[in-house]
């Protein structure tokens, strides 16, 4: 796995890229939504966020998801929503923060060619501090109880690791900063 720290270099074009989609994976406050917004408009490919394609699909929010079906049957349609969006070429998605937990997940990021998965990397702390700054966050349930969401990300770290070719830490970059180190990583 190849990490970036805070150096940017060139920015390659779109027609340089070896790649069909870039998949973003990361903790809460990472920013996959917001930064694959600013990349996929960059390279002028679509952006797919994860959840809301479970949202679009079921007219549902993911709050009334867990609430009436459960986590099982969220993870269930993400798995769906994550195949539907990696049969998109000319893209860039954002998966949820647990999406690498599932095995059926990873193995469809390991499994789909011409894909690209970047892990958004930063401490605990900092990403919390992200997420407590988000409009909604008085009502996120993960964001209660802090010691559990730092044990979830323990726990998910590995996940991230295993499923990812690179790795940007973002904790010293503004977006426009990052979404440079992940296109001079793809050149």
């Amino acid at each position: 796995m190849t990490t970036l720290v805070a150096e940017s270099a060139v920015i390659p074009s779109p027609a340089t890229l070896l790649t069909e989609r870039i998949v973003l994976t990361g903790f809460m406050g990472a920013g996959k939504s917001t930064v694959g917004r600013l990349l996929a408009a960059e390279l002028g490919w679509d952006f797919l966020d994860v959840d809301a394609v479970i949202e679009r699909h079921a007219g549902n929010t993911i709050e009334e998801i867990f609430a009436t079906h459960g986590e099982a049957e969220f993870r269930r349609r993400e798995s769906a929503a994550i195949a539907r969006s990696l049969g998109a070429r000319r893209s860039v998605i954002a998966l949820g923060g647990g999406a690498p937990e599932e095995v059926t997940n990873r193995l469809l990021l390991e499994q789909t060619p011409h894909t690209t998965v970047v892990f958004l990397d930063a401490p605990f702390s900092v990403l919390f501090d992200r997420c407590v700054l988000q409009e909604g966050a008085a009502v996120r349930p993960n964001l209660q109880d802090p010691e559990a969401a730092a044990a979830r990300f323990q726990r998910r770290i590995p996940h991230y690791i295993r499923c990812s070719s690179h790795r940007i830490v973002t904790e010293n970059l503004s977006i426009e900063q990052t979404v440079a180190a992940i296109r001079a990583q793809l050149l």
